[in-house]
């Protein structure tokens, strides 16, 4: 039986042991008996149209530690499973390791979440597809727009289409000399498109992460609550974890799209909540199962091992 799995990720080194669900993956898998092994991007490459891996075997991964150590290169149709665990931009590097991985899943190896969906599928405008339950949207890189668009609202939230982790995003309630020159910095002055969103006070209260899981909504969720003068509840923008029981609404909502995650491929994935808003689909690569774990005893990721 094949016990062989791969997970992509960004450098093994950076990983922090402590949060990161890719560690919590690899722990798993190894506790479930598999042989584990890791690589970055660029260890990846086609031979003869033969995808192969320079990975590092996996030893031990945990809390405190990570060990490993370097073996010979790998043809990834060895591989029961690939788990594609990069973290965004999603960059000239990223979408042509989603082909090499297109192209190994026709040579045998079954890859997650499937590549041509991360591909179609940018995690902003992802949750667009769900129109009825996202906040007032534009989409544009232009600042006339923007400044019509905000005319009518308090406040709207700004982000570049690629971002994470609550990196360059700004709350805006007028548009004077400091946020135009924001917005030309965003928009790479107006050749670059950025998501504008009416800003929502329920954030206050939390930025509910909802992971989900073989199409279905884990039980326990993770608030993100945002701390001090702070609108950012994103955990790596020093938001606090807390971690609740999902409402019903929040369970309609992750059923609804689970079912449509399922028919592209995606198992595994995070959508955002905010108030009664879907502000974001993550198909990248999900986080959060680490403090869900810890806070309620529940194990996303062993959830996940049980439905493949």
């Amino acid at each position: 039986m094949n016990k062989k799995i791969l997970y992509v990720t960004d450098i093994l080194e950076t990983l922090n042991l402590t949060k990161d669900t890719s560690v919590l993956m690899m722990e798993e898998s190894l506790n479930l008996g598999f042989d584990v092994y890791q690589c970055e991007m660029d260890d990846l490459y086609i031979e003869n149209t033969l995808v192969k891996v320079s990975p590092k075997k996996i030893t031990a991964a945990d809390t405190t530690k990570i060990k490993s150590n370097l073996c010979s290169e790998i043809n990834l149709s060895e591989f029961k499973y690939c788990f594609m665990r990069k973290d965004p931009p999603v960059d000239e590097n990223y979408i042509n390791t989603l082909h090499f991985l297109g192209l190994a899943e026709s040579q045998g190896t079954i890859v997650y979440n499937n590549p041509l969906a991360i591909k179609e599928f940018n995690e902003k405008i992802f949750a667009l597809h769900f129109a009825q339950y996202i906040p007032e949207t534009l989409i544009t890189s232009k600042i006339k727009k923007i400044d019509l668009f905000l005319s009518n609202k308090q406040s709207v939230v700004i982000k570049p289409l690629d971002g994470m982790g609550g990196q360059s995003i700004y709350k805006i309630e007028k548009l004077e000399a400091e946020e135009i020159k924001i917005l030309e910095d965003m928009t790479s002055n107006e050749r670059t498109h950025i998501i504008v969103q009416e800003f929502i006070e329920e954030i206050y209260e939390g930025d509910i992460r909802v992971l989900i899981i073989n199409g279905i909504p884990f039980p326990k969720t993770l608030a993100r609550i945002p701390q001090g003068n702070s609108f950012k509840g994103n955990l790596a923008a020093g938001g606090k974890g807390v971690v609740m029981d999902i409402s019903d609404f929040q369970h309609k909502l992750g059923t609804e799209i689970g079912n449509y995650l399922m028919q592209k491929g995606i198992n595994f994935a995070g959508i955002d909540i905010i108030g009664k808003y879907l502000t974001e689909i993550n198909v990248t690569s999900p986080t959060c199962a680490r403090q869900i774990l810890e806070q309620s005893g529940m194990n996303p990721i062993d959830e996940y091992f049980k439905g493949l």
